[in-house]
């Protein structure tokens, strides 16, 4: 398990830092920036080589990666003027630039998205069916000895059909004993389960407290064409980012707990246990993390893509650019917000492990 981990990690967060290099990269090379360096990893350097004005490297720490360009540094003494540098170009051109890193990483999530289902098919959720195909684990259900593959027949008596009416029956009773009745290999088994408490937003955007005893519905594997794949993998990407919007104004109102989210070693997990999976998992979490890196990098904080769209905004606003000492200064209040983050995510991760 360690191994595929490691493995796993290294690639999927390989092909999240090149793509997104990459968008800075081409743009920056096809509007006449000088790219000096252009690595996967922050220093030290492990290897590298220089093909023509640029160094292509890997570095020793992973978790990142970078494009230094000619004149990047606004430090004025440090500029020469020459049309090749950053600060050169016009404000719609270092936007282009910089806005080039997240849109890459949507446009691979699509990709990505697209070969998947275009080889694997697209997994669809059965809710006309009763029968279970996730299971929680630890979850009440769990304990009380149902596995994916059991139909559910009945809740307190009254018989269900699909998962919509048995959801129904169970979300009205809150911490309370239900009787679950299911058929396994043709054999009915009968359990009194009690419901855990957990909260969900309705379809008026209302949060209600539910019953829940740790169930999913199985999905059935439909095939797709070529445009029909295509399709598919934009109504998908544009679901999970507004998913993902959805979790960051709740972590930002107080209506989500930091504690909810996950780090480096997460990561590191659930790369490894898709990886056991099959490529295609494998390939859908990678997705979703480039879908999760893009949206990340547009927020506008200090030291992200979307913090220095921000500078150019109000340089822009202001016919001037923000003085030197003022974007450091910043930026280093962005840096230690990061770092906070990080190792609060990673301190989520530990006891995660230890629960």
């Amino acid at each position: 398990m360690v191994i595929y981990s490691i493995i796993a990690t290294i690639f999927v967060l390989g092909v999240l830092i090149f793509v997104h290099e990459l968008g800075h990269f081409i743009v920056a090379k096809r509007s006449g920036v000088k790219v000096e360096r252009f690595s996967l990893g922050y220093p030290p350097k492990m290897i590298g080589f220089k093909r023509g004005e640029t160094e292509y490297c890997i570095s020793w720490i992973p978790f990142g990666g970078y494009v230094k360009m000619a004149g990047e540094n606004p430090d004025e003494e440090e500029l020469t003027g020459a049309p090749y540098e950053f600060q050169s170009k016009p404000i719609g051109i270092r936007a282009a630039i910089i806005a080039a890193g997240p849109i890459m990483n949507f446009v691979a999530a699509i990709l990505i998205f697209w070969m998947v289902f275009l080889f694997s098919g697209v997994a669809v959720v059965d809710t006309n069916s009763a029968v279970i195909g996730l299971i929680s684990p630890n979850g009440p259900a769990a304990k009380a000895g149902i596995i994916p593959g059991d139909e559910i027949v009945s809740i307190n008596g009254i018989p269900v059909h699909s998962f919509e009416e048995m959801a129904k029956q169970i979300y009205k009773e809150v911490e309370k004993p239900i009787v679950v009745e299911w058929i396994r290999n043709g054999k009915t088994h009968l359990a009194t389960i009690i419901t855990m408490k957990d909260e969900v937003v309705d379809a008026h955007g209302e949060k209600k407290v539910v019953g829940k005893i740790g169930i999913g519905p199985q999905t059935k594997t439909i095939q797709k064409g070529f445009f029909d794949s295509f399709t598919e993998s934009i109504k998908t990407s544009v679901s999970i980012i507004i998913q993902l919007i959805g979790v960051i104004i709740g972590l930002f109102s107080g209506a989500i707990s930091i504690k909810a989210m996950g780090g480096p070693v997460q990561i590191a997990q659930m790369a490894g246990q898709t990886a056991q999976l099959g490529f295609s998992s494998l390939m859908t979490f990678t997705a979703f993390l480039s879908l999760n890196l893009g949206l990340l990098n547009i927020l506008p904080l200090p030291v992200l893509d979307g913090g220095h769209l921000t500078f150019l905004a109000i340089e822009k606003l202001r016919g001037k650019p923000i003085s030197f000492e003022t974007k450091a200064r910043i930026q280093q209040v962005g840096i230690l917000l990061l770092l906070v983050l990080m190792i609060t995510v990673t301190y989520n991760d530990i006891l995660r492990i230890f629960k």
